[in-house]
């Protein structure tokens, strides 16, 4: 009997370790699938060729208050739009007041002004009765405006890299071109330099 067992033995040894070695091999491969589809993301992040002198992109979007806005509404007109990364946060309240108080001032300048975020509409409503907002603000929840205008991007913080909106302002000339475009806003002090720039254009 105790040479049967050794004999056994020998073979459930080997079935036993052939056994854990598929089990084990599955998961280091999905483990590493699912890394790479996570790079290829981020080094597919939308980036937009929009420069000085090219025509602005059309765009029509919801916006606070139910109406609709698109690029058509101020043809032969100056218009300022500042993309702001979301409703009622520290910086995007600070230039949405900003832009907001000196919205006639702009007016004499001839130019308009709009905020554009990926918030929904009721977030910008929230937004703006809050903080009595007077320059209306666009909804752009699938990114494509966005996107066109160079203002959806990487972005990184505490050494984390995601898709977001990065804080841009553009400037369209009446002639339907981009004048100007600034990006990576700094709050302060920025919509009076956009003032100045929409003035002297």
């Amino acid at each position: 009997m105790s040479k049967k067992t050794r004999k056994k033995s020998p073979a459930a040894k080997t079935a036993k370790a052939a056994g854990p070695s598929p089990k084990k091999s599955p998961a280091k491969a999905s483990q590493k699938a699912a890394s790479k589809p996570l790079k290829s993301a981020k080094a597919s992040a939308p980036k937009s060729a929009l420069g000085e002198g090219a025509k602005a992109p059309v765009f029509h979007l919801p916006r606070d208050g139910g109406d609709s806005v698109s690029l058509a509404d101020y043809a032969g007109k100056k218009l300022v739009l500042f993309f702001y990364p979301r409703a009622d946060t520290p910086g995007c309240t600070k230039e949405a007041i900003d832009f907001t108080r000196l919205k006639s001032a702009f007016a004499e300048a001839g130019a308009a002004v709009l905020g554009v975020s990926a918030d929904p509409v009721k977030a910008q409503e929230a937004f703006r009765n809050k903080h009595q907002l007077a320059v209306p603000l666009i909804s752009d929840e699938q990114h494509e405006m966005l996107t066109s205008y160079g203002a959806w991007g990487e972005k990184s913080m505490y050494g984390r890299t995601f898709l977001g909106i990065i804080r841009t302002t553009v400037l369209i000339g009446a002639d339907g071109r981009v004048a100007k475009i600034w990006r990576n806003v700094r709050v302060d002090g920025h919509a009076e330099e956009v003032l100045e720039t929409a003035k002297a254009l």
